[in-house]
């Protein structure tokens, strides 16, 4: 239990970064509000993402997606702890990923528990195309993937066993 306190503050850390900024996009910017703060590059939007990663079922709208997202973002948060809880403490680069993801999942998870939707709020866009609008948990939640791909591919193999 002692050997994972680091990654469990990692998680309430990430959680209280998301969720903090989040409150503060709320205070700040009404619905659909922005302000640029690079112009041409980067704002920031508050969105509210009734759907799935990058807007995904976004458009359908009622209780009965709301519900399915939920209980699918419980079920992959369920997996995820439990493939935390089952990684050894001495893997070090495992647990922070994922713990960055479970940091992400919880929080995009509050938000859809307490409002009903997400709050996005990060937008960049280049000339007309623009990256679809996000918040810190998403960050989270895809630093966490990268990492863990990059822990699967530089990891050494532990004991191969050969067929003869």
């Amino acid at each position: 239990m002692k050997r994972n306190a680091p990654y469990y503050l990692l998680v309430l850390v990430l959680l209280a970064l998301d969720q903090t900024a989040k409150a503060v996009i709320v205070r700040s910017l009404g619905h659909y509000g922005s302000i640029q703060v690079i112009p041409g590059f980067f704002s920031l939007s508050r969105v509210h993402n009734k759907g799935a990663i990058f807007g995904m079922f976004n458009r359908m709208d009622g209780p009965l997606i709301t519900v399915l997202l939920t209980v699918a973002s419980l079920v992959a948060l369920v997996m995820v702890v439990v493939y935390f809880f089952k990684t050894p403490s001495s893997e070090k680069w495992m647990k922070i990923s994922l713990a960055f993801i479970l940091g992400g999942a919880l929080g995009n998870l509050t938000d859809r528990i307490v409002r009903g939707y997400v709050v996005d709020f990060l937008e960049f866009s280049v000339g007309r195309y623009r990256w679809p609008t996000f918040n810190v948990a998403d960050s989270c939640i895809s630093l966490g993937a990268v990492l863990l791909i990059v822990v699967f591919l530089v990891r050494r193999p532990s004991h191969v066993s050969h067929p003869d």
